[in-house]
């Protein structure tokens, strides 16, 4: 998902295809969904990541350090909580929300926590 900030999000997504057998992760898959969400945000973290970040900066004139030091670490916070509120979903859903998602969630969070400090996304 992080990488999608990087590279575009179809070559990316089509690499995570063929990691996967489909025997095993049916097309309707929780992971297949996980991984649309964190390509689809993932692209919000830098400007460069998506066509509209990149449409923005041609369009708004917006540079790129400015989108670094104004929006990249929302949207980085928004792009952990997003997988955290998954996670919680289907485990709440499922019925293993105290064994599955709370160690899950507590690095989530961790993660966030340092993002916003720091201004590093790891």
């Amino acid at each position: 998902g992080i990488a999608s900030a990087l590279i575009d999000n179809v070559p990316l997504v089509a690499a995570t295809m063929g990691m996967y057998d489909i025997s095993e992760y049916a097309t309707d898959d929780r992971l297949w969904q996980l991984i649309a969400l964190c390509a689809g945000t993932g692209g919000s973290i830098l400007v460069i990541g998506s066509a509209s970040g990149v449409a923005l900066m041609g369009l708004e004139k917006v540079d790129f350090l400015w989108y670094a030091k104004k929006v990249s670490i929302g949207a980085a916070v928004g792009y952990f909580a997003g997988i955290a509120t998954y996670l919680a979903q289907n485990a709440l859903l499922s019925g293993n929300l105290l064994n599955g998602i709370l160690p899950q969630a507590a690095v989530a969070v961790d993660m966030a926590q340092t993002i916003t400090t720091t201004g590093v996304v790891l």
